[in-house]
């Protein structure tokens, strides 16, 4: 068996990264290499819905109709309280329409 040289795939994954932040605005990268997720502000008050809403973007094959749900914390809070965190995956794409943060749930800092 043949295997190309270098890193495997690393100019399609960086296309495919560039293509997918041209059409669901700015992408982060998460911990896993075949996730990335909307920015989030760097401060934001609570209870309050984000400008835009917050898009979870799988490399990977998902089946339509899986349910997601997100976690957010910080320093003084490793699992805050969040509203509305739930959302469905369709086309590879979870889109959270109303996410808020309740109380101290995190904000400040973000770990992806």
């Amino acid at each position: 068996m043949h295997l190309p040289d270098g890193p495997v795939g690393m100019e399609s994954l960086n296309s495919i990264h560039e293509t997918l932040r041209a059409y669901h605005g700015d992408l982060i990268q998460t911990g896993s290499p075949a996730i990335l997720c909307s920015a989030l502000p760097t401060h934001w008050r609570s209870n309050k819905s984000l400008p835009v809403a917050f898009k979870v973007v799988v490399l990977d094959d998902i089946t339509d109709g899986t349910l997601v749900t997100i976690r957010a914390g910080n320093d003084e809070n490793c699992c805050g309280e969040l509203r509305n965190c739930t959302a469905v995956m369709k086309n590879q794409v979870a889109k959270f329409n109303d996410l808020r943060f309740v109380g101290r749930s995190g904000r400040g800092l973000w770990k992806y």
